[in-house]
Order: structure tokens, then C-alpha cells, then sequence
């Protein structure tokens, strides 16, 4: 089974703060790639909201008990199965999208976070699926928003994640 059209396409992820586009790394994580692409053409990840903030390290979005009326605690929910990990050699560094999980290594589901700064102490401890190729600004506007709560970590004020839209290499 050939690799080559994921390697073509390529995720907008258009927030309140503005565009970032990813481009999948599926030669290391192809299960977490088609994960992420299927959820994103099923429009899961529209509505939801970056819950989890932590500047100089990484932001964290894709738990659907963030969109407006839900009544999960966010950062709690996912698609409703769970994705076995794909631990690879490529580097948290600022920019990587990767899974966030629980302390199982096999129980990410929708939710990732991009990296903010340099985070390789996650490194073959989380599934790294992809990097950032525009937007980094606005991943650096998105880190600076005031955040609060028990770890300063929930953001001040809803930012949103309006949508994800698999769209073919620019």
C-alpha cells in the first residue's frame, strides 16, 4: 500500500487567531496521520477550542468538550475509541504536531498540541505526526494568550478552533 498521496495533502487549521497548515509526516506515524485526516473530513475538530496553553512550550486543542454548550470537562474527551502510539525519531521542537495522551501509551484519540518551543523530553513518548509549514505566527500569538487556573495553563479567553480542512500540498 503506497504512502505517496497522504505525503501530497496537507491540514489548514483556521482558528480565531488565524491559519496554521501542517504537513503530515505519514512515513512515521501513518495511522495517527489518516487518524487525524479522517477526523478532520468528519469536521470533529470544528467548534472546538485550544483548552490547554503553556507558552514556551505547546498549545493543545481537539477535545470536542470544548465546543460551545458541552458538558465535558475539556481536555477529558475524545472520538470514542483510542489509537495505538507510533513513537518515532523525529523531534518535539516547536512547530511538530503531535497526540496528547493519558499516561497509557496507546490512549490519544483526537486531542494533539502543537509545540511552542523545544520539548524533546516527549520525544519517543509521544506520537509526533507532523509540522508546522505556515502560521507561526500565529502559534506564537496563540501561546501569548493570558491564561489562568490551577497549572496557568486554560486560557483566559476562548480560542477558537473554527475548523480543519484537508487540502492538497501548496
Amino acid at each position: 500500500m503506497s504512502t505517496k498521496p497522504e505525503t501530497k495533502e496537507q491540514a489548514v487549521i483556521k482558528t480565531s487567531y488565524g491559519e496554521m497548515r501542517i504537513a503530515f509526516w505519514p512515513d512515521v506515524a501513518p495511522k495517527t496521520v489518516e487518524n487525524f485526516k479522517k477526523l478532520a473530513r468528519e469536521g470533529f475538530y470544528n467548534g472546538t477550542a485550544f483548552h490547554r496553553i503553556i507558552k514556551g512550550f505547546m498549545i493543545q486543542g481537539g477535545c470536542p468538550n470544548t465546543r460551545e454548550g458541552a458538558t465535558g470537562m475539556p481536555g477529558t474527551g475524545g472520538p470514542g475509541y483510542k489509537i495505538k502510539a507510533e513513537f518515532n525519531a523525529k523531534s518535539h521542537v516547536r512547530g511538530v504536531i503531535s497526540m496528547a495522551r493519558s499516561q497509557h501509551p496507546d490512549s490519544a484519540g483526537s486531542q494533539f498540541f502543537i509545540c511552542h518551543g523545544d520539548a524533546r523530553f516527549l520525544d519517543r513518548q509521544y506520537t509526533a505526526f507532523g509540522e508546522l509549514v505556515s502560521g507561526d505566527d500565529v502559534l506564537e500569538r496563540i501561546a501569548g494568550v493570558p491564561t489562568s487556573g490551577p497549572e496557568r495553563s486554560t486560557p483566559v479567553e476562548r480560542v477558537a478552533l473554527e475548523s480543519v480542512e484537508i487540502v492538497p500540498a501548496s
